[in-house]
């Protein structure tokens, strides 16, 4: 009995250690199989960590289908075309309302109603055309932006082109919804020389685009949590350019801008004086954006936020900023 109870515990404690202890085929296959992983691992990893190529942001948008398919210059130039000419027909059309409402125009009323109808539509230009274009709507300014290296002469050049054009389109429009009234467009008060109104419009253009800087250009202006005054830019600019008007008004018209004035002045062809609205400007905006960019823009130390409050002013072509 002893015999066989103890070849029992044998034959049992052997099939035990069968079974618990892999057989070496088994361990010999298991190592085969993750050498093989390995080696088709190390195979297949160039093919898996290619660089894909990045594609500029309004491509990507374009090829994932949520964009339109014009270039971004191009949809710039169209946002200044249509921009301006919001802002002429509207400004210019103030004027062409007063006279159907009143014999003089030339009355206290008359200013403050041009000055706020100026001061409403060239917020609107701005801010329809902030995130396309940056908002511009005046030669002046696109030449500040260009004084101070925000953007590139060709980019500048296109924004021009649409600007005069927007301009002269607005003009052709009132002629034509007014019955063929030819523009008024603007001119020296009595008794007021040409170099003054040149001094006077270099003033107000410095003004206009300091505020520009101040409240689109500066990325001080953009901060994040809804702070950012770039918030009410386009606000700030229109009530910038109504207060100019209320002061320089009755002397030289305070165009401020030379596609206000050069739209008016083809369509009705007037040209007295024209020189001073565009070199006026041009200098006032000049000098501000060098002495913005000489001596009150920070370089920032970090990229401002992606979320930052108001709208992308001055901020459109990635290659001009």
């Amino acid at each position: 009995m002893t015999t066989c109870h103890a070849r029992s515990c044998g034959l049992a404690l052997q099939r035990a250690h069968q079974l618990t202890l892999p057989a070496p085929e088994s361990r010999v296959t298991i190592k085969t199989c993750r050498s093989q992983i390995q080696n088709l691992r190390k195979k297949a990893a160039p093919f898996t960590m290619l660089p894909v190529p990045a594609l500029h942001p309004a491509r990507r948008a374009d090829a994932a289908g949520a964009g339109p398919l014009l270039p971004v210059a191009t949809r710039a130039a169209v946002a200044e075309f249509v921009a301006t000419a919001i802002f002429v027909f509207a400004a210019e059309g103030s004027v062409y309302g007063l006279w159907k409402l009143y014999e003089d125009t030339g009355t206290p009323g008359g200013l403050v109603a041009v000055a706020i109808a100026h001061a409403l539509a060239l917020a609107a230009a701005v801010a329809v055309a902030s995130d396309a274009s940056g908002g511009h709507v005046n030669p002046a300014v696109t030449f500040g932006v260009l004084v101070g290296r925000r953007i590139s002469f060709g980019r500048a050049a296109i924004y021009w082109a649409a600007q005069l054009l927007g301009a002269v389109a607005a003009a052709l429009l009132l002629t034509l919804v007014s019955g063929g009234t030819r523009p008024v467009g603007l001119g020296l008060g009595r008794g007021v020389h040409e170099r003054h109104a040149l001094l006077l419009e270099a003033v107000m253009t410095f003004g206009l685009m300091y505020a520009v800087y101040a409240t689109a250009v500066d990325h001080r202006s953009r901060g994040g949590g809804g702070g950012g005054v770039g918030a009410i830019a386009p606000l700030a600019i229109g009530f910038v350019l109504g207060a100019n008007i209320l002061a320089g008004g009755p002397f030289d018209g305070a165009a401020m801008n030379p596609a206000r004035a050069f739209g008016p002045a083809l369509v009705g062809w007037s040209w007295r004086h024209h020189w001073v609205y565009w070199v006026g400007p041009l200098i006032g905006a000049g000098l501000a954006g060098a002495l913005y960019e000489s001596v009150m823009v920070e370089q920032p130390s970090e990229a401002p936020p992606a979320a930052a409050a108001g709208p992308r002013m001055l901020a459109a072509a990635a290659e001009d900023y």
